[in-house]
């Protein structure tokens, strides 16, 4: 492989798919809609790839890996665990973390070896791979609305979650300025990252994505500590039974419940994309770092998930807030700094996850539409879809109904189970062969997710949205 920091013609293969579903090569590109049929030389498309975040660079280290998977993953959705077991209850709720922690370690696993599957070629995006594995154009259209939605849910969740944070901490430490309306605070969030959003590609990201990854070990030790000292405090008061007295109100809450379980391991869709920026030659092929760092940051995971979730519950029981942090009170300061590290966390989170969508979004401009690639266009597309996400976010602030909807609904396919239909379909393991017995294990839960957990999300936000007014 010659020129491993950016030669994508002989480490990645074909052209971004979103430039073409028909899967044409980068020799000669063809204008997906058909406006005026024009082609692209393989030196225009080499310069294109040179341009779209994804596929600038590709000197990244195996410890970028770790971050920008801590930051993925650890995000938002650890603030809805103990919420989630208060739906669930303490054996039901412990057991789906940890079983959804093995299936998405393993499904990581798969993602992370197809990356190279084919001599020669990488597969730098969720859909490319898809194309590989479906065909070019089935391919891309399984997989691409997929991996967008959970970006854009995320991007969503994240802004809901950087105003409220960011309003929960004034309330702490400069209440006149607390009781502004939560919109403003979102607003602030958006505005914020209309700036951010600018950086030109996901390496560029790695100071940000580093701090952020800091934030979210720190704000989750934050909640453990003192979720368990109010909990040894109170502790007689506590109630774990069900949250709903109702069968039907319990039925529905273990569904958001699972949904919001499968929110919190979300960093698959951005795994494809993460790789892509690590060099790779025959001798120390890209996966080698990239499974290095994600070993470190799913052990991370896995203890921060467990210490928030069963601490949290156990302090608060069937009263804890959707956001755990929302529940704790005292002592003021360090709540205001928890909240705080949240915010800078979702400042990063929301980058990771919106990078591979602004590579969608400026691919289709430059190779269907024919723009120019630069930084007018950059800002403006950018800028866009930032608008459209905190507009959203403002007129939809519910957080945890937000976590179960979305969860079920595209991230349990990203992560749960795609993964392991795509090693079914490339690698045939053996029937009934250990690889067999995991992937479809994991496709199985994956799917009744997918069918079961959106219906307790969707319901949760019916239910908040009775007593909400706009922009409130």
């Amino acid at each position: 492989m010659t020129n491993p920091h950016h030669s994508r013609s002989a480490q990645a293969g074909s052209s971004p798919e979103f430039i073409n579903p028909l899967g044409s090569s980068p020799e000669n590109t063809t204008n997906a809609t058909g406006a005026g049929a024009e082609t692209r030389s393989a030196q225009e498309q080499f310069d294109i790839n040179n341009w779209l975040p994804i596929t600038a660079k590709r000197n990244a280290k195996w410890w970028y890996s770790a971050f920008h998977n801590v930051t993925a993953v650890v995000g938002a959705g650890i603030l809805g665990l103990p919420y989630a077991l208060s739906g669930l209850g303490w054996g039901p709720g412990i057991a789906a973390i940890i079983l959804s922690w093995v299936i998405t370690f393993y499904s990581f696993w798969q993602l992370i070896r197809l990356h190279e599957i084919v001599p020669g070629q990488r597969f730098d995006r969720y859909p490319e791979l898809g194309q590989h594995c479906f065909g070019p154009k089935l391919g891309y259209w399984i997989i691409m609305p997929q991996q967008v939605t959970v970006q854009v849910a995320s991007s969503i969740v994240y802004t809901v979650t950087g105003g409220k944070s960011l309003k929960k901490f004034f309330e702490l430490v400069i209440p006149s300025i607390g009781d502004i309306k939560q919109t403003y605070f979102i607003l602030f969030f958006t505005i914020l990252q209309l700036g951010i959003s600018q950086s030109p590609n996901f390496n560029s990201l790695k100071g940000i994505s580093l701090l952020a990854a800091f934030m979210s070990f720190g704000y989750a030790m934050i909640a453990f500590v003192t979720s368990t000292i109010m909990g040894v405090d109170h502790h007689e008061h506590v109630d774990h039974s069900f949250r709903s007295h109702s069968t039907p109100g319990r039925v529905f809450d273990m569904l958001s419940g699972f949904g919001t379980i499968a929110f919190a391991f979300a960093g698959h869709s951005v795994a494809l994309e993460i790789q892509a920026t690590i060099p790779s030659t025959p001798e120390k092929p890209s996966r080698i770092a990239m499974w290095r760092g994600v070993v470190v940051a799913y052990s991370i995971v896995i203890f921060c998930y467990l210490a928030v979730a069963i601490s949290g519950f156990w302090a608060f029981g069937n009263t804890v807030d959707d956001d755990v942090l929302l529940s704790l009170e005292k002592p003021a300061w360090v709540i205001a700094v928890a909240n705080l590290m949240v915010f800078f966390h979702v400042i990063g989170s929301y980058q990771v996850f919106s990078m591979p969508v602004f590579d969608v979004i400026e691919s289709f401009l430059v190779n269907n539409l024919t723009f120019k690639p630069g930084r007018q266009l950059r800002l403006i597309a950018r800028s866009a879809y930032v608008l459209t996400a905190g507009f959203i976010a403002m007129c939809i602030p519910f957080f945890g109904g937000l976590l179960g909807l979305f969860g079920g609904l595209v991230f349990s396919s990203t992560s749960y189970y795609m993964p392991c239909i795509m090693w079914i379909v490339t690698q045939k393991p053996k029937k009934f062969s250990k690889h067999w017995w995991a992937s479809w294990f994991s496709i199985v839960v994956g799917v009744l997710l997918a069918i079961f957990s959106p219906i307790g999300g969707a319901r949760e936000i019916i239910v908040q949205a009775k007593s909400y007014k706009m922009f409130s």
